[in-house]
């Protein structure tokens, strides 16, 4: 019983820090975030926090995990009971849509793939949102390998959230924004055979 009871209080813990990195990281982004910051707001010692995570960028990574985690959850949900091309269409808009959270912003789009690198960025996106978006063009075009499709697709909504994140008035950017990837759907769509 006290080894769960300890259990509990470290996964506890470990949310409580989490939580604080993503608050500071989500509004003052990584650079201007410290362990401090974080332990301040966690309500815990610096050790403490060093303790379950070796440093920030372990902290950047399980809070870009949960922040990846936390879009595929949206982008399934609204998917959720259309027909296949639909749903294709739903998650991206989703995606886009997720996209103007400041947020969402500075921990997807500009400190993950800076502080952590392409490759452990893909890695955690290929199981979550990129495994949605290939289960979804799968589903839309059976016949086809999703492969390809599923990169190139991904690549489209990821420059695309980065000409939000980079836009003077990314809300007004979006609907020019969602026109553009609506087109490349569009063009997708018409290639599968019916």
């Amino acid at each position: 019983m006290a080894r769960r009871t300890q259990a509990d209080r470290s996964e506890t813990t470990t949310r409580q820090i989490v939580a604080a990195a993503a608050e500071h990281f989500g509004t003052s982004g990584y650079a201007a975030t410290s362990i401090d910051d974080i332990a301040r707001t966690a309500g815990l010692t610096k050790g403490a926090v060093y303790h379950h995570f070796d440093g920030k960028p372990a902290l950047l990574r399980a809070v870009f995990t949960g922040a990846e985690e936390q879009r595929a959850r949206r982008l399934a949900e609204a998917a959720a009971g259309l027909e296949p091309w639909a749903a294709v269409r739903a998650g991206c808009h989703a995606f886009l849509r997720s996209c103007l959270d400041p947020a969402v912003r500075q921990i997807l789009l500009l400190d993950g793939p800076a502080v952590l690198g392409w490759d452990e960025v893909r890695a955690v996106e290929e199981a979550h949102s990129t495994a949605l978006l290939r289960q979804g063009l799968t589903r839309a075009a059976p016949a086809d390998d999703p492969t390809i499709r599923t990169h190139l697709l991904l690549g489209a909504l990821c420059e695309a959230g980065m000409l939000l994140a980079r836009a003077a008035d990314p809300t007004a950017a979006l609907d020019l924004i969602t026109a553009e990837v609506d087109a490349l759907l569009d063009g997708l769509a018409a290639r599968t055979p019916r």
